[in-house]
């Protein structure tokens, strides 16, 4: 037998049987210690047996451990028997070890995105609304009537489709509802859904568009695919500029993966069978960037205009809104929808609740008009900074500035009524403010009123520098504004020496002025400083 001793250099000794000691036989190693002669000593006389200890691995079989045995006996060698650990238990840790990694995987994979699986990607997201979610009928929907008037026909048909197909006539496929944030857009899809009583999918357009190939593609089929199985039923796309927006007219090049996926929206809608009674509601605030193909007839081929309300709508929408608030007898519903022209039914529903909130932090039994004129002061100038120190000077500075825009909108004959005046901080960064109140909605403007709206804005600087011979930076925001209204006279509306043309036109490159932008960069500049 020859042992190899690693200790140095690893010598070979070839010893006999009597030289084990202490011989260990598991299932599958051998372990002993040795006996040998140290080669090292200088003389046979001074060598001495040293300890080596060795281990030999052995083959997995059950004879050759019973071979072992019967040569250790036969040799008159001590040794003993060691039972290993089976196969199965040398395993289990590594096992157990890679099933927790394995659940902690998909608990990750389940709660990024609600995904599941990568295989479900191409899931679609619509959200089936639940018939009791969808407890909001057109008695909510208040100041869009001729929107709601739409919406009363498409539940007629998902009622009674038999009248219209009678005489041949169909449901348009698509209708796009159009109008600024917070009209009601959405509200008026859940309405019609909830009317006719029929399956609601909503989703948003951004649902649609992601960074894998394909997915937005396949999460377009399965949309419609769900939505066929449910028909008659109402797909309902919210913000549908993210995934319509115009093929070709990027700056940066086009993304194909968007575009493969508005290339599948357009198949769909032109695949499935009106009759059958799938209806495709969209909304956007944005129609002008949508692609040319969403919008021609037989796809999107009705639009719904949701505008801002008129103050005979806003009063309306506030009635629906104060419903549910206890009002003090002051209130006047139709005073307050006459000092907030502009607002859309979400500026109205924010409002209510804002004047409820000062109330209930005011401990009063019920909302006075005093908590809406401050929630109106609040939307219009931002809140109120009692807290803010500022010297004499800049206050006597900042009250001569609002004073003069003050006295020149109470002189000019087209200009609003001031309503308060006051030097108190509001917002990020005005330090004073005039509120304006209009006696009523106004859809047009004459050049003279736009002429006066410049001169009221100008007034502030101007009596600065009359009584401080000298003018400062709160004038900012006035001088923007002005700039604002005179670029649009001269470049817009036709109001200047350069005659009744519109300049305002987009150019064919994003980099490069069209010719009639610089032949008339000079005069319009001119001009509105003129103005």
């Amino acid at each position: 037998m020859i042992v190899v001793d690693e200790t140095r250099d690893r010598q070979r000794h070839r010893i006999r049987y009597s030289n084990l000691r202490n011989v260990v036989v598991g299932t599958t190693q051998i372990r002993s210690v040795v006996d040998v002669e140290d080669l090292d000593a200088p003389t046979a006389a001074a060598r001495q047996p040293k300890e080596v200890k060795f281990v030999t691995n052995l083959a997995p079989s059950h004879g050759v451990v019973q071979d072992v045995k019967k040569l250790l006996q036969n040799s008159a060698v001590e040794w003993d028997f060691h039972e290993g650990e089976s196969a199965w238990q040398a395993y289990l840790p590594m096992l157990v070890f890679s099933g927790v990694i394995l659940l902690v995987f998909i608990f990750l994979l389940r709660r990024l995105g609600g995904a599941g699986s990568p295989m479900q990607f191409g899931r679609s997201r619509g959200k089936l609304y639940a018939m009791e979610d969808l407890a909001i009928t057109f008695d909510d929907v208040a100041g869009i009537d001729e929107a709601v008037a739409e919406g009363r026909e498409i539940v007629d048909f998902l009622k009674s489709p038999e009248k219209y197909q009678r005489l041949g006539g169909r449901i348009p496929r698509g209708v796009l509802l159009v109008g600024p944030p917070g009209t009601g857009k959405t509200l008026l899809a859940k309405a019609i859904a909830g009317e006719a009583g029929v399956p609601f999918f909503g989703l948003s357009g951004s649902d649609f568009v992601e960074m894998f190939v394909g997915v937005g593609a396949a999460r377009v089929r399965d949309m419609f695919q769900q939505a066929e199985q449910k028909a008659p039923c109402i797909i309902f796309i919210d913000e549908l500029d993210a995934l319509g927006k115009s093929r070709g007219n990027s700056i940066m090049g086009s993304h194909d993966e968007r575009e493969q996926t508005l290339n599948a929206l357009l198949v769909e809608m032109d695949g499935f069978d009106s009759n059958r009674g799938v209806i495709v509601m969209a909304a956007t605030n944005r129609p002008e960037i949508l692609d040319g193909a969403l919008l021609r007839p037989g796809r999107f081929d009705r639009q719904v205009l949701v505008d801002r309300p008129d103050i005979m709508g806003r009063a309306a929408i506030l009635k629906v809104h104060v419903k549910h608030v206890k009002l003090d007898e002051s209130v006047d519903i139709d005073q307050i929808a006459a000092i907030t022209p502009g607002f859309a039914g979400a500026d109205l529903a924010n409002l209510v609740n804002e004047a409820a909130l000062l109330a209930a932090r005011r401990e009063k039994p019920a909302v006075t008009m005093e908590e809406f004129n401050e929630s109106v002061e609040r939307a219009m100038a931002g809140l109120e900074k009692k807290q803010r120190v500022m010297n004499d000077d800049e206050k006597l500075r900042v009250a001569y500035h609002e004073a003069g825009h003050a006295l020149v909108a109470y002189s000019l004959p087209n200009t609003d009524p001031v309503h308060k005046v006051s030097i108190i901080p509001r917002g990020m960064a005005a330090l004073g403010y005039t509120l304006q109140r209009p006696e009523g909605d106004r859809f047009l403007m004459t050049q003279a009123e736009l002429e006066s709206n410049i001169q009221v804005l100008m007034a502030g600087t101007i009596a600065e520098e009359l009584v401080f011979q000298d003018v400062s930076t709160g004038a900012k925001n006035d001088l923007e504004r002005a700039t604002k209204i005179a670029r649009s006279m001269v470049t817009e509306y036709g109001m200047s020496r350069l005659g009744r043309i519109n300049l305002s036109g987009s150019t064919s490159s994003a980099f490069l002025p069209s010719l009639t932008e610089e032949a008339t960069a000079y005069h319009s500049e001119q001009t509105a400083r003129e103005v």
